[in-house]
């Protein structure tokens, strides 16, 4: 079966400058994969092992395989049409290219559009690698490497794919390393934690027990001194109850006023009867009474009288009209009064 040439691709502009930008990328990098001056050379442990192999996978699935010269061409041609130049995997230009290319391997368009597609596909390859998309990076590497196997860039391709995997190992590893240093350090410190907290409550404990004490002392002492201010007062007072008796009887007799201390304030004579003072009777009548703390004059009786039962009862009347200065404790005394109807 005779292959038709492929017809005008319309991205031929485009990829042209497709490679422009390659080759500007390309010796971006090779700058960027140069050593700084004064860096290291010496290779850590891990990347003195052999570098990763690309993992080895089939450039083209097995759905676009199976499907006939035409119906590849169509799908390129829609593809490329559509700007799916490498990718999905499985509906891309380049994979129906590459099986058009192995039902017709002397097509010179399909060669041509491979060698447009390649350097958008290593430009897709080198993004992959960088975001460390490997798997994606794999199968636009197997691209390349179907569509040739002498590419200049594969080389480069699989060390960066097989370098950045093993930064990527690398840094997960520090990560596991640093993550298992920071739960220690946690651990640690929760330790730490742990044991300043119950340092705290112990020193708290201490100090809650030395106040307590210091707390009981106190009571204790003052508990002690009240027993001996209350021992100090019981044996005052049993040493003045002991000295009271003796010094009662004098207290109460020179506290006790006698007739003497008595100061009249006001004492009205009796009145004279009347038939004695007509009849020129004289006499007496000798009355006892009583004067109050206050001064006033209770208990009134006649002791004696002469002649008996003529001046009594104006005697009595007089003396209870009587008054005297307060005393401090009532005193019993006797008065006479005389009666002389020429006085």
């Amino acid at each position: 079966m005779s292959v038709k040439p492929l017809q005008a691709r319309p991205v031929s502009l485009g990829l042209v400058a497709g490679l422009a930008v390659l080759c500007a990328v390309a010796g971006c990098k090779k700058e960027a994969a140069a050593p700084e001056p004064g860096a290291s050379t010496t290779t850590p442990a891990a990347q003195q092992q052999p570098q990763q192999q690309a993992v080895a996978m089939p450039a083209v699935s097995e759905k676009v395989a199976a499907m006939d010269a035409d119906a590849l061409r169509d799908a390129a041609r829609k593809a490329q049409a559509e700007q799916r130049l490498y990718a999905p995997a499985g509906d891309n230009a380049v994979e129906y290219y590459l099986a058009l290319r192995d039902k017709a391997p002397g097509d010179p368009g399909v060669a041509s559009a491979l060698t447009d597609l390649m350097p958008y596909t290593v430009i897709a390859t080198e993004q992959s690698i960088n975001r460390e998309d490997f798997a994606e990076a794999q199968r636009l590497y197997a691209l390349l490497e179907k569509a040739d196997p002498n590419a200049p860039a594969l080389p480069r391709l699989k060390d960066s794919i097989a370098r950045q995997q093993q930064a990527v190992a690398q840094r997960a590893e520090q990560e596991k390393v640093k993550a298992e240093e920071d739960a220690k350090r946690q651990a640690e410190l929760e330790k730490q934690r742990a044991a300043d907290q119950q340092r705290a409550q112990q020193q708290a404990a201490q100090q809650l027990a030395a106040q307590q004490a210091e707390q009981q002392r106190q009571a204790e002492q003052a508990r002690l001194a009240e027993q001996q201010r209350q021992a100090e007062a019981a044996a005052a007072a049993q040493r003045a109850a002991q000295q009271r008796p003796a010094q009662q009887p004098a207290q109460t007799a020179a506290a006790r006023p006698s007739a003497n201390d008595l100061r009249p304030i006001s004492t009205p004579a009796p009145r004279y009867p009347t038939e004695a003072y007509r009849a020129g009777t004289s006499g007496e009548v000798q009355v006892e009474f009583t004067v109050a703390a206050d001064g006033s004059v209770s208990d009134v009786r006649v002791v004696r009288a002469s002649p008996p039962r003529v001046f009594d009862r104006e005697a009595v009347a007089a003396v209870k009209r009587w008054r005297f200065q307060p005393i401090g404790a009532p005193v019993t005394t006797r008065r006479t009064i005389s009666f002389n109807p020429g006085g």
